[in-house]
């Protein structure tokens, strides 16, 4: 255990029942104690993510009362039986943890990577669940080759901003989608080479490659682009729905795929790619020095307090946000 203090009781944001974002409200519960194979952090920033809108709402079962927050980055307190990876000082950051809404929790510490004294706890928080995803996306769902052209969804998003990075850092053109003026500019100044709006999307990727279509479409918008995006694609192309922001696709018919000129479609999930702590912390370590060497911006697009969960969740959804969104308890 620590030698530092520990409060019995600190703040967590709980739901009760599924619900709209009125559902999320502060509460004073437990510290937890860490258990066999845990630790116990003190949370200094916690990532908000598609997933806890689900979680929220209902459209994922989730066991109530309920404190959402799987991405977060904190210092641990306390360790509990068996552990000998981390220590009681140490500073750490996960994708793969829970109840992250709150002052402290207690997380296995399998989940935990470590934070580099040069990375900040801000950072830290923001890059797990995105910056993982993005790294999966363009060096294992698909190895990103030079001269490949990529056409990346919701650009100016928390994903998206790193996908177009990651992307131009293999060698790769990057084609985006945007909503406004000002997300354009993000998108533009993280390397895209080509900004569009959504309307006709289509129609100006064929025009942008002579005809020839995308190599690999990263789609985490869902329902509203899904098939232009699978218009977009080049004969044998690969389109990568990672989410689901306009609601889920429908059913599709494979048959789709042969006519579209045999194309490949995959639903990756984090989980499956990064099965193993060492996964974990080898995609982090890369994506830390990245960030260390200057190759890789990790823009922080909003900071609510932790009580202002709700309203974190209403902007996300509303698509009001840009970049990494934080609650800071």
């Amino acid at each position: 255990m620590s030698d530092q203090q520990i409060p019995d009781t600190a703040t967590a944001i709980v739901a009760d029942r599924a619900g709209g974002p009125e559902v999320l409200h502060p509460a004073t519960v437990e510290v937890p104690q860490p258990g066999p194979g845990q630790a116990l952090v003190r949370v200094a920033a916690t990532g908000v993510n598609f997933i806890e809108t689900y979680q929220r709402s209902g459209i994922y079962d989730v066991a109530y009362p309920f404190t959402p927050g799987g991405e977060f980055s904190g210092t641990v307190m306390a360790v509990g039986d068996g552990v000998t990876d981390v220590a009681v000082g140490d500073r750490v950051a996960t994708a793969h943890g829970a109840r992250g809404y709150a002052q402290y929790t207690a997380v296995d510490v399998d989940a935990l990577v470590p934070v580099p004294d040069d990375i900040d706890d801000e950072t830290a928080a923001a890059l797990p669940l995105q910056g993982m995803t993005a790294h999966l996306l363009t060096h294992a769902t698909k190895d990103v080759q030079p001269g490949e052209t990529a056409l990346v969804h919701a650009g100016a998003g928390g994903v998206g901003l790193l996908l177009i990075q990651l992307l131009k850092a293999a060698g790769a053109r990057v084609v985006t989608t945007v909503s406004t003026d000002e997300k354009a500019e993000l998108a533009a100044g993280a390397g895209a080479d080509e900004v569009l709006r959504y309307a006709g999307f289509r129609d100006r990727v064929r025009e942008l490659t002579d005809g020839r279509g995308v190599d690999v479409v990263y789609d985490g918008v869902g329902k509203d682009t899904f098939d232009d995006s699978l218009a977009s694609l080049r004969v044998r192309g690969l389109l990568v729905l990672f989410g689901a922001a306009s609601g889920p696709v429908p059913p599709v018919d494979p048959q789709r795929l042969n006519t579209g000129g045999s194309l490949y479609l995959t639903r990756p999930t984090m989980m499956h790619y990064t099965t193993t702590a060492e996964d974990r912390r080898a995609r982090m370590a890369d994506l830390f020095g990245m960030v260390r060497d200057g190759k890789l911006n990790v823009r922080i697009g909003a900071r609510y307090p932790l009580a202002e969960a709700g309203q974190a969740h209403t902007d996300l959804q509303g698509r009001r946000t840009t970049g990494k969104v934080l609650l800071v308890p």
